[in-house]
């Protein structure tokens, strides 16, 4: 029987960074039958529900650099989800040269490199047989409200966390999949979903969340100005979704000059900085917060504003049947909690 020997190899490896994230600590070593290489290494700093994606490469007598193949390998290469925050000790690859009947010279390399995808960025969620997209929203401090109106007073600062905005507004074809209805007055399955009250929503979102393990919940009214306004600086705020421009608005947004007197297809306007689509106009979109008259006592921190005395809940965004003024970011409405209208329906929210 014909014997294959690994020589002594010279093993280079490199480091592959996003940010804080890094492989290193990095052993090779023949594995104690000969015949194989094992690589052990770390991955410094990952983020809990960060994505990797680990290779091997070989080098050969100094030649070109070559992907190894999973057929070669065993152990932790390939695609990784981190579970945890922090570092990940003790990964091991197991790398079998003879499974190609190789025998490999002295001066071999290796170098380990991964893709890395942020913890914290835009997905697309699978409900049933329907999907929707999200979109990751860096938090930030803002100045919230406008003097354009006394229900906007007093301007005052903000500071949100991060969160995922639903890229578009909530489809009827979505509100079918989990409802298994459809109340909307103008029918079509990309068409946003209407004549939903914001009690209605909630049992939505009962449903929806045990159908995709997540908490989904609707936008808490400075989570919605925030992002409808997003300018190349987040802390800067235009005042339409996308423009600061009266004259541009219909670049953005189906409103009242515009919309023929119905709703259409989302996403076939313009995106706002965040590329997310109809912040300003086809449907008002309801928020978490109770109604109140100003921003006086108001939250800070982001949240939902949900004392007070009053049973209506914010709306926001305008909608195919608004004017100019009431697609501005800043504006407000209110509606009880049992309301609905063929101009009102909503976007989803999850914080990570």
């Amino acid at each position: 029987m014909k014997k294959h020997y690994l020589l002594l190899l010279l093993f280079v490896i490199s480091l592959q960074t996003l940010q804080a994230q890094q492989i290193s600590n990095v052993v090779a070593s023949l594995t104690t039958d000969q015949k194989k290489i094992a690589i052990t290494y770390d991955i410094l700093n990952a983020e809990a529900g960060q994505k990797f994606d680990i290779k091997l490469y070989v080098s050969k007598d100094g030649g070109s650099w070559q992907q190894i193949y999973s057929s070669s390998l065993t152990g932790d290469y390939g695609k990784y989800t981190a579970t945890t925050t922090g570092s990940i000790r003790n990964r091991r690859i197991v790398y079998n040269p003879l499974y190609y009947n190789e025998r490999l010279q002295a001066n071999v390399k290796f170098k380990i490199k991964t893709d890395v995808t942020s913890a914290f960025s835009n997905y697309t969620e699978q409900a049933g047989y329907t999907s929707f997209d999200m979109v990751a929203v860096k938090g930030g401090t803002f100045s919230m409200g406008s003097n354009e109106s006394s229900d906007e007073k007093p301007i005052h600062q903000v500071s949100v966390s991060n969160f995922y905005i639903g890229k578009y507004e909530v489809t009827q074809k979505l509100w079918k999949e989990i409802m298994g209805t459809n109340p909307s007055s103008f029918k079509g399955d990309n068409l946003p979903v209407e004549k939903v009250s914001w009690n209605d929503i909630q049992e939505f979102l009962v449903k929806l969340n045990r159908k995709t393990g997540k908490t989904y919940r609707l936008p808490t009214e400075a989570e919605w100005e925030y992002a409808a306004g997003a300018s190349a600086s987040l802390s800067n705020r235009y005042k339409y979704a996308g423009t600061n421009s009266e004259s541009s608005l219909g670049t953005y947004a189906w409103y009242y000059s515009n919309s023929g007197s119905k709703t259409h297809n989302v996403g076939t306007k313009r995106a706002n900085a965040l590329g997310i689509y109809d912040m300003s106009g086809n449907v008002w979109e309801w928020c978490q917060d109770k109604w109140h008259d100003d921003y006086t006592g108001a939250p800070t921190n982001g949240k939902a504003w949900t004392s007070g005395s009053s049973s209506n809940r914010v709306n926001r965004g305008g909608s195919w049947y608004g004017i100019t003024s009431y697609c501005r970011v800043a504006y407000r409405y209110g509606n009880g909690p049992s309301y609905r209208n063929n101009n009102l329906g909503f976007r989803l929210v999850l914080v990570p």
